[in-house]
C-alpha cells in the first residue's frame, strides 16, 4: 500500500493564485492594523483556498513485480577446449540454483552460440535478444559465464539498455598457451597450372613462448600433402602452392603442435583458392563433308569459355582423282605441328565424320592414343564412315575405343532414348524432353550398328543399339557418338530436341568438368546450412558422416532427388574446415572466413570484459587460480547502489519496479467534514470579534 495527497481543484490554478494573493494581503493588512482576531480571519481565508484545491487522500494497490536477471552461458567453440565446457556446465548449474534461492527474482538462462558467420561470440548479442521484452527498470543484473573472448562487448554501459552490474565469471586458467597460425595474404582466385602464393605467421601465445622458435610446417592440397618447410614463430613466410585443378582448390597449412598447448585447431588454416581455366582448347577436324558439319562448330563458337581450332577436308571419299592432298587444303592442314608438337595443348579433339585418307599417318593415331592415356579427351562423332573400310576403329585407336562397328548402317526412323544408366547419368540426366515416352525431341533416321566392348550406354538408338558412349581410359576419356543426324535437331525437324546442353555437356564432361563427374561428392554453404549432394549410378546410398572443425562427428541421410542425385542438409554451427565422408569418397568445405574471429586468440583472459563490468558496477573475475579449484562466488541480493562486487560474491540489484492494480481517492474538503471545518472556522472568527 501506498498513502500520498493529491489535488483536483475546482477552480482554475490561476484563480486560486490570485485568491491566496489576496488573503495574503488582507491577513497581513489585518494583523498590521491589529485587527481584533485577524489570525482567525487568515485561518479561515486559508481552509476556504485548501477546499478549493479540493484535496484527497489516495491509496494505491501495488504489487512488487520480481527483478529479472540474464544467465548467459558462452557455448561458443572456444569453450569446448580443456575442460572449459565441464566446468561451465558446473559452474552454469551453481549459479542457477543460487539466483533461483533468492526472493524477488526471476532467471532467464541464455546460450551465446556461434552463428557460422565468422563475428566471433556474440555474448551481448544474446544479451539484448533474451531481455528485449522486459523494461529496463526490472533487469537486476547479468552474469556471464564465458572465457573471456567475447567480440561484441558495447563501448560504454549506457549501450547496454539497462542500469544493472554485469559480472563476469571466467572459465580456463592463467597458465595457459597456445599456437596458432595467422593468415596475411592469401588469394581467392588462380588460373589453373599456375602457382599462387599464400603468406602467413605461426603465432605462440602464453606462458613459456615467445618468437623465434623453429616450426614444421605441413601443407596439403584436397587432403593431401604436398609439401613440408620450417618456419620460424613470429615471422611471416610466403608459401607457392600450384592450382592442380578448376573449382574450389582446398589448401591446409598445419603447424606441428606445441607441448602443453591449449589447442591444435587453430594450427591449422585453410586457404579456398577457386581455379579458373584459360580458354579450353580444342581441335575439331571434320572428314566427309555432310549437312551437320557446322552444328559442332556453331556450338563451340558459342561458347566463350572455347577456342575452337577447326579444319575440314574437302574431299569426299568417293572423289579420287590423284590431286595431291597438299594442293586441296585451302590452308595447308598443320599434322606434325597439331598431332605431334602440340597435341598436348588441346583439352579435346574432336573428329566429327572423319575416313582415313592419308591425310594422318598412322604414327600419329598412335600419338592421339597415348594422348588419351596421359589424361586427354576425344570425341569421336560418327556415321557411315566409322562403319566403312576407312573407320577410325581401324586405326591405333582401337584399343581406346568403347564400341566397335560391326560394319552395318542402321537406317530408319529412330527416337534418340535414355538408357538406364543415361537416366543416372549427369550428362543426360534430365534432358528437355526426356521425361516423356517416346521423348519430346525429333527423330533421327540413321544410325552405326556396334557392339559396346567397354564404357557406359547412355542413349540408345534402333534395336537398343549403342548411341551415346563414355568411356575411362587410363586418366583421359573417350566419347562415341554413334549417329551423323544430331544436326536434325539443332535445325528444329520435328520440332527438335536439347542438341545443346546435350552437346555442351558432352564436351564438358570429356575435359574433366567437376560438375559433371558420374560418381562425386559435392558439399557447399546455402544460407547456414551445408549441402551435401552425392552423384552416383547406383542405386542407393548409404549415410554422408560430418566432422565438424572442433571434431563433432555427425551423421546426414541421405535423400533422392533425381536419379542419380541424392541430397542431404546440416546446420553448420561453427566456423573452419568441414570433412564430408561416404566411406568411398571425401570432400572438404570451409565455413566462415579464412581467419575465424573465434580462433584468433583462445586463451582465456578477464581484460575484454572488465571495462563494462566495472562500468556497470560489476566485476570480472577467474574461476581458478594457477593450479587452484574452482571458487564460485556467491551470489546476494542488493538494493541500488555503486558496486555489486566483493570478495568472493557477486551482488544482484533489486529492483522497485511494481504493478499498479487500483487507486482509492478519499475527498478532504468536500462533504460533511469539510462543511463543518468551514462553518466551525467561520463560527469561531464571529465569537472572537464579537467580543
Amino acid at each position: 500500500m501506498v498513502w500520498s495527497l493529491s489535488f483536483d481543484p475546482l477552480l482554475s490554478f490561476w484563480a486560486l493564485i490570485a485568491g491566496a494573493v489576496v488573503a495574503f494581503l488582507l491577513a497581513g493588512l489585518s494583523g498590521y492594523l491589529n485587527l481584533r482576531g485577524w489570525a482567525l480571519r487568515a485561518l479561515t481565508m486559508a481552509l476556504l483556498l485548501f477546499a478549493l484545491a479540493n484535496p484527497a487522500v489516495e491509496r494505491e494497490d501495488r504489487e512488487p513485480l520480481s527483478s529479472v536477471v540474464a544467465l548467459v552461458i558462452d557455448k561458443s567453440q572456444s569453450q569446448r577446449l580443456a575442460d572449459r565446457e565441464a566446468t561451465t556446465e558446473e559452474v552454469a548449474a551453481e549459479i542457477q540454483s543460487r539466483v533461483e534461492a533468492l526472493k524477488g527474482f526471476d532467471l532467464r538462462v541464455l546460450e551465446a552460440r556461434n552463428s557460422g558467420s565468422g563475428n566471433g561470440t556474440e555474448v551481448f548479442q544474446t544479451l539484448s535478444n533474451g531481455l528485449a521484452d522486459v523494461p529496463p527498470e526490472r533487469v537486476g543484473g547479468a552474469i556471464i559465464i564465458t572465457d573471456g573472448q567475447i567480440h561484441d562487448v558495447p563501448e560504454s554501459a549506457g549501450a547496454l539498455g539497462f542500469d544493472a552490474p554485469v559480472h563476469g565469471v571466467i572459465t580456463g586458467a592463467p597458465e595457459e598457451r597456445d599456437r596458432r597460425i595467422v593468415l596475411d595474404k592469401a588469394p581467392r582466385f588462380g588460373l589453373v597450372g599456375s602457382e599462387q602464393t599464400v603468406s602467413l605467421t605461426v603465432v605462440d601465445q602464453g606462458q613459456g613462448t615467445g618468437p623465434g622458435d623453429q616450426v614444421r610446417l605441413t601443407v596439403k592440397r584436397d587432403g593431401d600433402v604436398i609439401s613440408e618447410r620450417t618456419a620460424r614463430t613470429g615471422e611471416k613466410i610466403d608459401i607457392p602452392v600450384e592450382i592442380a585443378h578448376g573449382g574450389d582448390n582446398i589448401f591446409e597449412f598445419e603447424a606441428e603442435p606445441l607441448g602443453d598447448e591449449l589447442t591444435n585447431l587453430n594450427n591449422r588454416a585453410v586457404v579456398t583458392i577457386d581455379g579458373i581455366r584459360e580458354n579450353l582448347r580444342v581441335l575439331l577436324v571434320s572428314g566427309s563433308p555432310h549437312s551437320g558439319e557446322r552444328t559442332w562448330r556453331n556450338l563451340l563458337k558459342s561458347d566463350a569459355s572455347v577456342d575452337l581450332v577447326h579444319f575440314t577436308i574437302l574431299r569426299p571419299p568417293e572423289k579420287q582423282d590423284g590431286t595431291p592432298i597438299n594442293q586441296l587444303s585451302l590452308i595447308a592442314f598443320p599434322t606434325r605441328e597439331l598431332f605431334s608438337v602440340k597435341i598436348d595443348e588441346f583439352d579435346l579433339i574432336i573428329f566429327d565424320r572423319y575416313v582415313r585418307r592419308g591425310v594422318l599417318p598412322m604414327l600419329y593415331f598412335d600419338n592421339i592414343a597415348r594422348y588419351v592415356q596421359n589424361g586427354g579427351a576425344v570425341l569421336l562423332a560418327g556415321g557411315p564412315d566409322y562403319a566403312e573400310a576407312g573407320s577410325l576403329y581401324r586405326t591405333p585407336l582401337a584399343p581406346i575405343l568403347p564400341a566397335s562397328p560391326t560394319g552395318g548402317i542402321l537406317e530408319e526412323p529412330f527416337y534418340a532414348t535414355l538408357a538406364s544408366l543415361g537416366e543416372r547419368h549427369p550428362v543426360t540426366r534430365g534432358l528437355p524432353g526426356s521425361e516423356q515416352d517416346p521423348p519430346a525431341w525429333s527423330r533421327w533416321f540413321r544410325a552405326v550398328d556396334t557392339q559396346l566392348d567397354a564404357g557406359h550406354q547412355l542413349m540408345s538408338g534402333p534395336s537398343d543399339s549403342p548411341l551415346l558412349v563414355l568411356n575411362r581410359e587410363g586418366e583421359g576419356r573417350v566419347a562415341m557418338l554413334l549417329s551423323d543426324h544430331v544436326w536434325l535437331w539443332a535445325r528444329g525437324f520435328e520440332g527438335g530436341g536439347p542438341h545443346v546442353p546435350l552437346l555442351r555437356r558432352l564436351a564438358h564432361w570429356l575435359m574433366q568438368e567437376p560438375d559433371l563427374e558420374e560418381e562425386a561428392l559435392n558439399v557447399s554453404i546455402l544460407g547456414s546450412d551445408l549441402v551435401i549432394e552425392r552423384q552416383t549410378l547406383g542405386d542407393t546410398i548409404g549415410e554422408v558422416t560430418v566432422t565438424t572443425p572442433t571434431g563433432d562427428v555427425d551423421e546426414v541421410a541421405m535423400t533422392e532427388q533425381d536419379p542419380g542425385l541424392w541430397r542431404g542438409t546440416l546446420p553448420a554451427t561453427e566456423t573452419g574446415l568441414f570433412s564430408v565422408t561416404d566411406g568411398e569418397m571425401s570432400a572438404l568445405i570451409h565455413v566462415g572466413p579464412q581467419n575465424p574471429r573465434e580462433y584468433t586468440d583462445v586463451l582465456s583472459t578477464t581484460e575484454v570484459l572488465s571495462p563494462i563490468s566495472e562500468a556497470t558496477g560489476g566485476s570480472t573475475e577467474r574461476l581458478r587460480d594457477v593450479g587452484g579449484d574452482l571458487d564460485i562466488p556467491r551470489v546476494v541480493s542488493m538494493h541500488p547502489s555503486a558496486s555489486y562486487a566483493g570478495n568472493g560474491w557477486i551482488g544482484l540489484k533489486a529492483t522497485e519496479a511494481s504493478v499498479l492494480n487500483g487507486v482509492d481517492r478519499y475527498p478532504l474538503m468536500i462533504g460533511l467534514l469539510g462543511l463543518a471545518l468551514l462553518l466551525g472556522m467561520l463560527s469561531l472568527t464571529w465569537y472572537r470579534e464579537g467580543r
